[in-house]
């Protein structure tokens, strides 16, 4: 799958950017999850967001033989994943994501003002290659279910045999921008599940080549489908945070530690934890000078309240930064998952994974 060095291309958003605004933005409220996240904002329609050069040269720089080498995983929720590549490997990918106007263009669409949420996380790759024997497989599936598939947008619920890519998860940061790098024109199905409120299943429709879905997967349990008539599924997921220390941070890595580098995992997210911790004492120790400058009162119980604040901020990195000799590599349990039947689901999995049955 290695390709030959990649060219030394530098992300020009005047060059690079092919960006249409999505025609619909699902509202938390609309799948079931209101009150849920930090944006009424859920997932968006598949929007063009890069050009065809932009997107030869990410396939360039992710499929390099070094990051083939030293940055591949599997584990048992995904087959095949590339992680932790940028910038070392993939400048021009790295540039991209931290482009003010691409980050101007997913915080419009997510609902908040956002920033990658570390740059191990930039970004994230999901691999599944079809065998010409397996192309021809589902070929012939494609004409036994074709009359029933309705490939509008959101549409009911998805074959039962349908194979996910990604199995069903939440995912470990607020939001998501999920990039394909893939040719879909022979594609049919790639889409994304989302799991509603009410426990029923929506599809998004799969982004084609250079298309992207903002998602705010933390909150939502989804996967992604496997695609009919393609060689292979190739997509780039960029994880978001917001970018507002005084906005509450959801973040976990939970899905993603048995999947990393957890010297260079722990090391990003304790920095950028650390970080909204400083921002936010700093914004209190001047509010407590302002106030004791003009002859206010002690606010005792405001103060307490923003130290049990950051208290349980500490507590959930305690909980978060897992020590290395406890982690399973490849293995995600079920904890991330909101559903009930979807754990019992997963944990069945989880074992014939584990070779247990």
């Amino acid at each position: 799958m290695a390709v030959g060095p990649p060219q030394k291309l530098v992300f020009d958003p005047f060059k690079h950017l092919n960006h249409e605004p999505p025609k619909k933005i699902y509202g938390m409220a609309e799948i079931g999850r209101s009150g849920q996240g930090i944006s009424p904002n859920a997932v968006s329609e598949p929007f063009p967001l890069f050009t065809e050069e932009a997107i030869e040269q990410m396939r360039s720089e992710i499929l390099s033989k070094p990051v083939l080498e030293n940055c591949q995983y599997s584990s048992n929720i995904a087959a095949c994943q590339l992680r932790g590549f940028a910038p070392k490997y993939a400048p021009f990918v790295y540039d991209a994501w931290h482009s003010p106007e691409v980050l101007s263009i997913v915080s419009k669409i997510a609902g908040i003002d956002l920033v990658p949420v570390m740059d191990f996380e930039i970004g994230h790759i999901n691999i599944s290659i079809n065998s010409k024997e397996k192309q021809e497989e589902t070929a012939r599936a494609l004409a036994e279910h074709q009359s029933r598939e309705e490939d509008e947008g959101v549409s009911g619920c998805p074959w039962e045999d349908d194979a996910p890519v990604v199995d069903w998860h939440t995912d470990s940061y607020p939001f998501v921008c999920v990039l394909m790098l893939s040719d879909c024109t022979e594609m049919i199905g790639g889409e994304t599940a989302l799991r509603t409120g009410s426990g029923a299943v929506m599809k998004v429709r799969g982004p084609g080549m250079g298309n992207a879905v903002i998602l705010q997967g933390r909150y939502i349990e989804h996967q992604a489908l496997r695609a009919l008539g393609g060689s292979e599924r190739i997509t780039m997921v960029t994880s978001f945070r917001p970018r507002s220390p005084h906005v509450r941070d959801d973040s976990v890595l939970q899905t993603v530690r048995a999947v990393s580098d957890l010297s260079e995992l722990y090391g990003g997210y304790a920095e950028y934890r650390l970080e909204i911790l400083e921002e936010r004492i700093r914004a209190q120790l001047k509010q407590l000078r302002d106030s004791k400058k003009t002859g206010r009162r002690f606010a005792t119980s405001a103060v307490k309240s923003f130290i049990s604040e950051q208290k349980d901020f500490l507590e959930v990195m305690l909980n978060q930064l897992v020590d290395d000799d406890k982690v399973i590599a490849g293995f995600t349990d079920s904890s991330h998952l909101i559903s009930n039947d979807l754990r019992d689901a997963y944990d069945k999995k989880a074992k014939i994974w584990e070779g247990e049955e």
